[in-house]
């Protein structure tokens, strides 16, 4: 996947919201501000402009390489589109490729737009995410309890209107039926594993549920199953 959008670039809040929006199960865009901060952009009408003008419905005003009047994106049916009939000085390019017309988007598509790149993000046509052959290497090395350890850690990331922070010690003691130095145990040892860094232990922690998350060794039908 492009850099800018790779699950190991977000925090785990930032995960949080993505995870939100996945499980809403509409389209969405998904982009940075010149600050790095995430931003999400639900597709809920038909047809949306996009510009570097505020009176756009997808407003890019602080990209000056960005038309006033740049693009269109088009649901037809239950797919989404992407429209560049000339509007554009610059031109808007999809996967590098710059378009001419009318384009289809699928999952996960790139879409930039003077200098600003955008991720398409369509759920409901996402296939499950499975771990990399050497994430599920590891995966496979984890323990029953450690496993169950991690998922109640990660958690609360999944669950709608959440703060998007890990699950606390004896939150996750609860859930998994173990003592809370049973918990400790499995998560030094899932540290080790994910070859988490020495940091604060509240960092360390949210972390090692972002590396989870970013490595497809957590996925959100795990979080909300």
């Amino acid at each position: 996947m492009h850099s800018t959008f790779a699950r190991h670039a977000s925090t785990p809040a930032e995960l949080k919201e993505q995870l939100d929006a996945d499980g809403r199960g509409r389209p969405y865009l998904l982009l940075r501000d010149p600050r790095g901060g995430q931003r999400i952009h639900a597709l809920e009408d038909p047809s949306i402009t996009v510009g570097r003008q505020a009176g756009n419905d997808f407003s890019l005003e602080w990209d000056r390489k960005v038309s006033r009047i740049h693009a269109r994106l088009e649901r037809l049916g239950p797919h989404w589109t992407v429209v560049d009939d000339g509007l554009s000085r610059n031109g808007t390019f999809l996967n590098g490729a710059r378009v001419v017309g009318r384009r289809r988007l699928n999952d996960r598509d790139v879409l930039r737009f003077g200098r600003t790149d955008v991720l398409f993000r369509d759920p409901g046509e996402a296939p499950e995410e499975t771990a990399p052959a050497d994430d599920a290497a590891g995966l496979a090395r984890l323990t029953d309890s450690q496993r169950r350890v991690l998922l109640a850690l990660c958690r609360p990331l999944g669950v709608p209107g959440g703060f998007g922070t890990p699950a606390s010690n004896r939150e996750i003691a609860q859930e998994v039926h173990l003592s809370v130095d049973g918990v400790r145990t499995c998560l030094r040892a899932l540290f080790d594993a994910f070859e988490v860094p020495d940091l604060p232990q509240n960092r360390k922690r949210a972390e090692l549920a972002r590396r989870a998350l970013a490595a497809a060794v957590v996925t959100p039908a795990d979080l909300t199953g």
